[in-house]
């Protein structure tokens, strides 16, 4: 598939900007960069003579634009999520694409939604956020003035999908964000029956991992049922062994 085609599946999702003037200068960054479609999360109301002119010939882009409650709700249809951020962490991924590598990431991907995350303008997407995503992208910058303005980190990193874009092989379909979230829950609920979690938070920790894990493998149906099937198949296992034992 053309250059087009690979940059329509590419959603931009907006999460409680503050003020539309940087949705305005999203759009137009965007657009630009052959990037067309937006979410934006939250219930805030925008000026749109601010979001208007700073969008300038993008205004489609905003009049278009999908509106969602939660992060969550607008995730559910994709197959790859990536949350824009600078800070690494426990709680924030361990490892991150740069906007190249997630250029060279998305050729690989099969056919499917992909949504990039952007935080508000004050300190970004807090923690939860960052987990409803499989990964993160950094822009590097420099650590006397690392802060970038939400238009130019929207504008770096479509810049770099424009330039890496090119044709991707079709034919498989991924499952979705919401289909893996519920599969990563019945495999963290096998793993608990096993008796496997010991520590606090160890399956929080360990069920988010494996959502990461599925969904960056871009798993057909198919190979997501299998998947699951080794976790079913695990805890009978242990539950005949246990018998056998007279546990």
């Amino acid at each position: 598939m053309e250059r087009d085609g690979y940059l329509k599946r590419v959603r931009i999702v907006l999460v409680d900007t503050q003020d539309g003037a940087n949705i305005g200068s999203a759009c137009r960054a965007a657009k630009t960069m052959g990037i067309e479609r937006l979410a934006i999360v939250g219930g805030r109301e925008y000026d749109e003579d601010r979001v208007r002119t700073l969008a300038l010939h993008a205004s489609d882009v905003w009049e278009n634009a999908e509106r969602f409650q939660t992060l969550e709700e607008a995730l559910k249809d994709s197959i790859f999520t990536v949350g824009a951020t600078r800070r690494r962490g426990k709680f924030r991924k361990m490892s991150a694409y740069s906007p190249e590598q997630l250029s060279d990431k998305l050729k690989e991907l099969p056919d499917g939604d992909i949504s990039i995350v952007f935080g508000r303008e004050s300190d970004g997407l807090r923690d939860d956020e960052v987990a409803l995503c499989s990964s993160i992208v950094t822009i590097d910058t420099s650590e006397r003035f690392p802060s970038l303005n939400l238009s130019q980190a929207v504008q770096i990193i479509c810049y770099a999908l424009f330039q890496g874009a090119g044709k991707y092989k079709t034919g498989m379909t991924a499952v979705t964000h919401d289909r893996i979230r519920t599969a990563g829950k019945e495999m963290a609920d096998h793993l608990e029956a096993m008796g496997y979690f010991k520590l606090a938070d160890e399956r929080k920790w360990t069920e988010q991992l494996l959502v990461d894990i599925c969904e960056r493998a871009a798993l057909s149906e198919s190979e997501m049922q299998r998947f699951e099937k080794i976790f079913r198949k695990a805890e009978l296992i242990a539950k005949h062994k246990e018998a056998a034992d007279g546990v």
